[in-house]
């Protein structure tokens, strides 16, 4: 799919003066020189100063190191190239064709790292301001769920915590399917709690993060029984 600035603006919800800037932003170091590096390290930078304000905000009473594990938890490669998959950006990427051969448009690396060059390249087209706006529109979702439990212990932890205290036995994950090519599977993944009835599953780019949804459905199970 070739480079299309008005397609890419509506998809990202961003309008752009300088559309080579836009192009810039999705062009993968192995076209050339003229690639998202320096725009991914500008963006990497506003990022982490964005999500720390919010989180500042959000939680006035938090220490340094409370706050450090709730950004580490929002600004990650998953994150990151989670939100580039809500955006469809794997058709807009510009590779080498040795990285496109190789599945390169669906590599959670190069996804995330388009996302932070898009903030850098909204940043020098338009300013802070409108790049802060970005930013927390398209976390808007992991930073509404984001709670002090997200920086004490993951899902997992939480759910077997929650069954030891109570003499359950610790829950059984089982992959029931995985589908996709190599470099974008998807894993199926069920957990089964002693003395519950209900199966919960949950899907995945890897077996680990279907695990921790899973273990976040169970939990939020109990929380109504």
């Amino acid at each position: 799919m070739s480079f299309d600035a008005q397609r890419l603006q509506k998809k990202i919800n961003a309008t752009f003066s300088d559309h080579a800037l836009l192009e810039q932003a999705l062009t993968h170091c192995s076209i050339g020189p003229s690639n998202n590096e320096r725009l991914e390290f500008l963006g990497d930078s506003i990022l982490g100063f964005v999500i720390a304000d919010e989180i500042y905000t959000r939680f006035p009473d938090v220490d340094e190191g409370i706050m450090s594990r709730l950004r580490a938890h929002l600004v990650n490669r998953d994150s990151l190239a989670d939100i580039a998959k809500e955006l469809k950006l794997s058709d807009e990427l510009i590779l080498g064709q040795g990285e496109m051969k190789s599945g390169g448009k669906h590599r959670s690396s190069i996804l995330s790292d388009a996302v932070e060059a898009l903030i850098g390249a909204i940043y020098k087209d338009q300013g802070l301001s409108k790049a802060k706006t970005w930013v927390l529109n398209v976390f808007d979702k992991q930073l509404s769920s984001l709670t002090l439990e997200t920086a004490t212990k993951d899902p997992k932890t939480q759910l077997q915590e929650h069954l030891q205290a109570r003499g359950i036995e610790v829950p059984k994950y089982t992959i029931v399917s995985t589908k996709g090519s190599d470099h974008d599977q998807q894993f199926k993944v069920q957990c089964e709690i002693k003395g519950m009835d209900e199966v919960f599953y949950s899907t995945a780019s890897s077996k680990k993060k279907a695990e921790q949804k899973a273990a976040a459905k169970v939990l939020e199970g109990l929380k109504n029984v």
